[in-house]
């Protein structure tokens, strides 16, 4: 029996292979809401914590986790070989730059300035 509904036609079946390719486009553009930074820096003053990927962090990120987690630790057929990270050298941003900080020479406490006095 011949199929009667819209879904099976060729116009159709184009329209949704387009779909897919714009969306997996979209979602997997490197650039994009889900993808890397144009340039990834450290947060500087005046920014907060970010989320950074592993990768962009260092060069082996798999196999410092590996190393963290302890795979391969007790093999004793083949040991792990001694491991050195290759970390990457991060920039810092910063929203605004800071200024001197002025302490003055000899800071004396006393112990009766205080508000709630702790007995000796």
């Amino acid at each position: 029996m011949a199929s009667t509904r819209n879904k099976n036609t060729h116009g159709n079946y184009c329209l949704e292979q387009r779909e897919y390719r714009e969306s997996s486009g979209y979602t997997l553009y490197p650039n994009s809401q889900y993808g890397a930074a144009y340039e990834t820096r450290l947060p500087g003053t005046g920014l907060l914590p970010a989320q950074i990927p592993a990768n962009q962090l260092s060069h082996n990120a798999p196999d410092i986790e590996s190393f963290l987690f302890g795979i391969n630790s007790t093999n004793l057929v083949n040991p792990a070989p001694v491991f050195a990270p290759e970390l990457k050298e991060l920039c810092w941003s910063n929203t605004f730059k800071k200024g001197p900080v002025y302490i003055p020479e000899p800071i004396v406490l006393e112990r009766n300035q205080r508000p709630f006095p702790v007995p000796n």
